[in-house]
């Protein structure tokens, strides 16, 4: 009888402990439920708009000042943003043909556009004056999209400095070195538009009004 007592108590001791033991695997399968959905959640999107601030800028080249001018708008205003020495071609005139030693001029209202920022830095090329290959583009390439001639840029003017500004370059349009680099890093991007004057031809009728503004 008292065996049967004892394995009576002994069976409800089990049963009883086994209902304490269920919520506790109930909470645990719910937390570990909860922690694998918090990992599979999704990040919240990234804003993917482009940064557009100074794509309204442009560039004016001008074979008379042999200067090279960075306008941008400001409201319904055009203001000048910087300033720098050119050196332009050593044959006056628009560009004809390749290895004239001209600059191209841009038609009237169409002017070029930047297509790409290219590292020069390590670019060399032989001016055929007894130096042999060196070093001549300063850090930055933007290259130019000239219809109808090819390789045309602006670009620095390592071991040609002198020439800043002046009459000198095969067609390209060179800056110093220095301002070269201020040019890409605070005004240059893909698309920007560029003007090149024709020879001997004076500021536009806008560029008047901005300077008397200053």
């Amino acid at each position: 009888m008292i065996k049967k007592v004892f394995l009576l108590v002994t069976v409800c001791m089990i049963a009883l402990a086994a209902t304490c033991a269920q919520p506790a695997d109930k909470q645990q399968s719910k937390k570990s439920t909860k922690k694998t959905t918090a990992v599979a959640k999704k990040p919240a999107k990234k804003s993917t708009a482009a940064t557009t601030a100074g794509n309204s800028s442009f560039i004016v080249i001008s074979k008379k000042d042999l200067n090279l001018r960075v306008y941008g708008k400001q409201g319904k205003d055009t203001v000048l943003l910087a300033q720098f020495p050119a050196c332009l071609s050593k044959n006056r005139g628009n560009k004809e043909r390749k290895g004239d030693m001209k600059t191209p001029e841009s038609p009237t209202g169409k002017p070029f556009k930047i297509t790409a920022i290219q590292d020069a830095s390590t670019w060399t090329h032989d001016f055929k004056d007894g130096r042999g290959s060196i070093k001549a583009y300063g850090h930055w390439f933007l290259r130019l999209e000239t219809p109808g001639h090819s390789g045309i840029g602006i670009h620095g003017s390592t071991n040609n400095e002198s020439s800043v500004p002046g009459r000198a370059s095969e067609g390209c349009i060179r800056l110093r070195d220095a301002d070269i680099i201020t040019l890409k890093q605070k005004y240059a991007y893909v698309g920007m538009p560029v003007y090149i004057k024709a020879e001997n031809e004076g500021l536009y009728p806008w560029e008047t009004r901005v300077k008397k503004q200053q």
